[in-house]
């Protein structure tokens, strides 16, 4: 393909960009009499090339149904939420009434199993929170799963757990047709690969989809702990492909080591406003530290959830033992002592951006006052830690030109920018976004995105909205609103 006009600095000449193979072949100054080595053309009209987003951290099989599900977000108590489902409920027949958003971490009332069953009578509901943590049924979808929980709300492992009954529920083709489906939009989005945290036996769900669709984005997809000790037995390795045309490959072992700010079980030093409570580890260190060691040794790199500061400190501690590195995910808030461990250790924060601006509120609420810092982005920067930006989809939506705006400007509407102390610069926010990469050379990847405008020439609102014009992955486009030349 041949890629022409194309900025990659601001205030710099346009480019022609040549690749062959998958990857970048020729960078040369622009000229219309350039032909291409292999492949068609594509006009860039001056628009700004660059690396090809990456989101490091979604679900995938989440996010493609929730784009079908109620929005809930705006819901400020339980008795609330409710009145939205009621208001739905006719529009969606008999099927299962399935919502999506809530944040009930500052509710002056608790969800409860009862409320569903008086507003909506034998009806079965199942609404999932804004950080997929927290899963509240009705009694009759307890039923039907088998489920006997005193109130209904079911939260981290319980949640995901609950979230795998209810997929088993659902028809598989739909599923995957709707998961495909939604790799395009990712492609839209500018977004070449992601790794997937879905909770499920991930290898198998991989290997049916490519048999029956084509998907437009490199998966990497994670191993949970139940599903570790079949991958180790064929002697898999993080990178380990499982299907060439459609990208697909093994990524990390994922381990849930704490809870969540908004359900207040992420594990912190300090307790939590009221009870005492400083949240919850759902591992030992031990049986983590045993999960790390088998995982590493045979060639699968951890990625281990941690939130709260306490939580963050002992799984460095566990890097610290097991060695060879990883990821954490999340990160969301560190002890200033724990910073330089990630780049010690040879440990990348997994971060998500859009966390910081849509959690600042109960953030300052249950978090403030502490020694350690809330979403730390520059502090790790400057502690020369790696930084990977996610979304968590569908935490918050895959749209990586958000991520960084939010890193960057530390507001993401009229308020002021929150703990402007951690933004970062504009150029590393770009490179966490793109899997790393900053430059377009020689040899580089043949994975780019094609922006109306360089972000360094836009503000905070401009960036979010700078069309795509173009996504091209291995050298071949996924998306394209431009059109061959």
């Amino acid at each position: 393909m041949l890629i022409r006009s194309v900025v990659l600095t601001p205030g710099t000449p346009a480019v022609d960009v040549q690749t062959v193979g998958g990857a970048v072949a020729e960078v040369h100054p622009a000229s219309a009499a350039t032909r291409p080595i292999e492949g068609d053309v594509l006009d860039g009209r001056g628009g700004a090339l660059l690396p090809s987003f990456v989101d490091n951290h979604v679900h995938l099989t989440q996010w493609a149904a929730s784009l079908t599900r109620i929005d809930v977000t705006g819901a400020d108590s339980a008795v609330d939420l409710v009145d939205i489902l009621a208001r739905s409920n006719e529009r969606h027949g008999t099927s299962i009434l399935r919502a999506q958003g809530f944040r009930d971490a500052l509710w002056p009332d608790t969800p409860h199993k009862d409320i569903l069953q008086n507003a909506l009578p034998g009806r079965r509901a199942a609404i999932t929170s804004m950080d997929l943590h927290t899963l509240w049924l009705s009694p009759a979808l307890l039923a039907e799963l088998d489920i006997d929980h005193p109130t209904g709300v079911l939260r981290d492992i319980e949640c995901m757990e609950g979230l795998n009954a209810l997929d088993r529920l659902a028809d598989v083709d739909d599923s995957d047709r709707d998961t495909l489906a939604a790799t395009d939009e990712l492609a839209r989005r500018g977004v070449t690969g992601v790794t997937d945290f879905e909770y499920a036996d991930n290898r198998a769900v991989w290997t049916r989809r490519c048999g029956g669709g084509t998907s437009a984005v490199d998966v990497q997809f994670a191993v949970w702990p139940e599903w570790l000790e079949h991958e180790l037995i064929r002697g898999a390795a993080t990178g380990d492909v499982i299907d060439d045309h459609s990208g697909v490959s093994l990524g990390p072992l994922k381990v849930m080591f704490d809870g969540s700010l908004n359900t207040r079980t992420a594990c912190c030093h300090d307790p939590y406003p009221g009870g005492g409570s400083h949240g919850l580890l759902l591992e030992t260190q031990e049986d983590l530290i045993s999960l790390m060691r088998s995982a590493s040794d045979g060639g699968i790199r951890p990625a281990i959830h941690a939130i709260g500061d306490r939580a963050n400190s002992l799984v460095l501690d566990a890097f610290e033992v097991v060695g060879g590195g990883g990821r954490i995910e999340h990160a969301q808030q560190l002890r200033p002592a724990d910073v330089a461990r990630f780049a010690a250790y040879g440990v990348t924060a997994s971060v998500q951006p859009q966390h910081a601006m849509s959690d600042r509120e109960v953030a300052d609420e249950l978090w403030s006052g502490r020694a350690s810092i809330a979403y730390p982005y520059m502090s790790l920067h400057r502690a020369g830690a790696r930084l990977l930006f996610g979304s968590d989809a569908p935490v918050s939506p895959p749209s990586p030109l958000d991520a960084v705006a939010d890193a960057v400007w530390r507001t993401d509407d009229d308020r002021e920018p929150w703990q402007f102390a951690e933004a970062l610069p504009l150029d590393v926010a770009l490179a966490a976004a793109c899997g790393g990469r900053s430059v377009i050379d020689v040899g580089s990847p043949a994975d780019l995105v094609l922006l109306a405008e360089h972000p360094a020439t836009l503000g905070n609102a401009e960036l979010r909205e700078v069309p795509v014009r173009a996504t091209v992955r291995a050298g071949r486009r996924t998306f394209d609103a431009v059109g061959s030349s």
